[in-house]
């Protein structure tokens, strides 16, 4: 019973704490502009899970309304961001991204269990009370929503790979 106890109690510290002190994505690989639409990418993927998940479309529908311009802005910033990194293998990056950052909301929720909505709905509040939509990525950075498991600096192929592709390319030169 005490090993129950010092496990729901550890669960609980660890799930309290901020992503910053537990894991957080590696984003060292990317430029400022970069790291910020990663991070509003993340803040729309958990408003969008919060509105599915509480039964809440109004305030989702109210969020895309009123920014918009900045999201579509972020979603192409997104997708050039894939484009660079992936090349012709962009869209499957670019949906592989969106499901992942979508999956790691949605644990989310599951560990808060009935709390989801109550502690994650305040989001809504403070993102329609920005003054203005540059405010966005600076309050999108602060929230430290980016899932750690988000792949977000591919590693270069291993040096056997690049060796085997150097060989490959040779006998046919």
């Amino acid at each position: 019973m005490h090993r129950l106890i010092a496990g729901l109690t550890t669960i609980g510290i660890l799930a309290s704490q901020p992503l910053t002190a537990r894991a957080q994505a590696d984003m060292r690989c990317l430029g400022p502009d970069e790291r910020a639409a990663v991070e509003v990418a993340a803040l729309r993927s958990e408003l969008m899970v919060l509105a599915t998940g509480c039964h809440d479309d109004d305030q989702y529908n109210a969020f895309i309304r009123k920014y918009q311009a900045d999201l579509q802005g972020n979603e192409a910033a997104i997708g050039e961001l894939l484009k660079r990194q992936y090349g012709r293998r962009a869209q499957v990056e670019h949906d592989r991204f969106s499901t992942e950052m979508a999956n790691a909301e949605s644990s989310k929720g599951l560990r808060l269990g009935g709390d989801f909505c109550d502690h994650d709905g305040l989001l809504f509040r403070e993102v329609m009370a920005l003054d203005s939509p540059s405010d966005l990525a600076a309050y999108a950075a602060g929230k430290d929503l980016v899932p750690a498991t988000l792949e977000t600096c591919p590693q270069p192929p291993a040096a056997s790979t690049r060796r085997a592709m150097t060989r490959t390319s040779a006998k046919r030169g």
